[in-house]
């Protein structure tokens, strides 16, 4: 049972350690302190500007579905929809939704994709530095077979082939040795 209770407890460790977790954590804190600039420019300056054409506060636009929408004896007589605080939710969304992107979203997309296109440029530089080793090897290998078949390669007078053990015969780096090419 105690077994179980470790593996449980490790588990859990293991999940709240995970960069997820931690990154996710870190974001509910800021969007709440996000909202409230967003609150505070919806409340201090969207609000006053939609003031100019009627009331500063969203939440006193309203209408009556049904009756006349007045407080009677502690009761309001209607149906009343309170089309100013959804207009108010709204505008707050929007806004937060605008903030994030262009401040956010956007940069960090930008910045992925110059990070992408350096990658993809230092990954094409690497290529064709590997293709050309590739090809310095490949040249290599065949004035070396030429060289010990006995024919003139490239470059001979550089000291390959020269020595004891090159030419024909039967030590290593002949045809028939077990040095080869």
């Amino acid at each position: 049972m105690s077994e179980k209770k470790v593996s449980v407890l490790e588990g859990f460790k293991a999940f709240l350690m995970r960069g997820n977790v931690i990154d996710l954590a870190v974001a509910v804190v800021i969007g709440a302190a996000f909202t409230s600039v967003v609150n505070s420019v919806v409340k201090g300056i969207i609000n006053p500007l939609v003031g100019a054409f009627g009331t500063k506060d969203l939440d006193a636009y309203s209408s009556c579905l049904k009756g006349t929408c007045k407080v009677v004896n502690g009761e309001v007589d209607g149906i009343k929809i309170l089309w100013g605080s959804v207009l108010g939710a709204i505008l707050t969304f929007l806004i937060t939704a605008a903030v994030v992107y262009f401040l956010m979203v956007l940069p960090m997309s930008k910045y992925l994709a110059r990070k992408a296109a350096r990658d993809a440029a230092k990954e094409g530089t690497k290529e064709v530095v590997e293709l050309s080793e590739l090809e310095v090897l490949k040249e290599i290998r065949d004035a070396l077979v030429a060289q010990s078949r006995g024919g003139s390669a490239p470059g001979s007078g550089t000291g390959f082939g020269s020595g004891p053990g090159s030419g024909s015969g039967s030590g290593p780096g002949t045809e028939s040795g077990p040095g080869r090419l």
